[in-house]
């Protein structure tokens, strides 16, 4: 799409698709109701694992045959022959977004970006985004230590940020903590999906690393994951309605501030 095209549309479209909702329920009766009810009201809906190994591919062609777009998050980390394969049949499925996990090694992202690369290519099929997880939202710089990794979240985040886009990963997943240091190093065209987005009235959960809607969009994140916030709440549907309108109002700021 143009510029000038995307320019003219509707800027709570623009927003809505910068919204993703993810499926983390246990069985498919539940993750069809959810999609039926948030169709049209979100950009993206998530399969994560759980859903995954319950409902299988079948979930995603679900998704597909009533044009939804699908992230794909089942963060694959082994070795780059693995990843590389696990992807390839993620982007048959037609997902517009899969991950893999950064501190896989540079070379397994480098052998998953150009084995999807150039199936795609080959079997004409649209070439999904591929990210790179950094550092979970749910881990602070103690879990980090534990590990062996000596650095603070925000070094060791930029850090696989510059591997991943060395490897020719297309972006990141990150918390919104993060999103600014991995603009400046990574630069505007770098895909920035950011979990770890709370509402100023919902509660933390498991998140530790966390921000509003507004804040992540006016900080450079260019897809949010919205879960809770809209899945608990007393009406989902305005719910997700009230986050695209904060969207469409940071993206608005974002836009004017530069």
């Amino acid at each position: 799409m143009s510029r000038a095209r995307a320019a003219r549309r509707d800027p709570l479209e623009r927003a809505r698709e910068r919204l993703v909702f993810p499926l983390d329920v246990p069985t498919t009766a539940e993750a069809r109701q959810y999609i039926d009810a948030l169709r049209g009201e979100v950009g993206m809906f998530k399969v994560g694992k759980q859903l995954f190994v319950h409902a299988g591919p079948d979930i995603v062609r679900h998704l597909r045959k009533r044009e939804q777009e699908v992230f794909l998050d089942l963060k694959f980390h082994d070795i780059p022959r693995t990843v590389a394969n696990a992807s390839v049949e993620a982007a048959r499925l037609g997902v517009k977004i899969l991950n893999v996990h950064a501190s896989g090694s540079v070379e397994m992202m480098r052998t998953t970006a150009r084995q999807v690369r150039q199936t795609c290519r080959r079997e004409g099929l649209r070439r999904p985004t591929i990210l790179a997880v950094t550092v979970l939202t749910s881990l602070g710089r103690e879990d980090l230590e534990r590990v062996g990794v000596r650095s603070s979240v925000k070094t060791q985040v930029v850090r696989l940020a510059a591997l991943a886009k060395e490897a020719g990963m297309d972006g990141v997943v990150a918390s919104p903590l993060e999103v600014e240091a991995i603009r400046r190093a990574c630069g505007p065209r770098f895909t920035i999906l950011t979990p770890g987005i709370r509402p100023a009235h919902s509660a933390h959960q498991d998140q530790k690393r966390v921000t509003t809607p507004a804040d992540a969009i006016r900080a450079g994140s260019d897809y949010l994951v919205v879960g809770s916030p809209i899945r608990d709440a007393a009406d989902p549907v305005e719910a997700a309605r009230a986050i695209v309108a904060e969207i469409a109002d940071a993206l608005r700021v974002r836009r004017n501030a530069r």
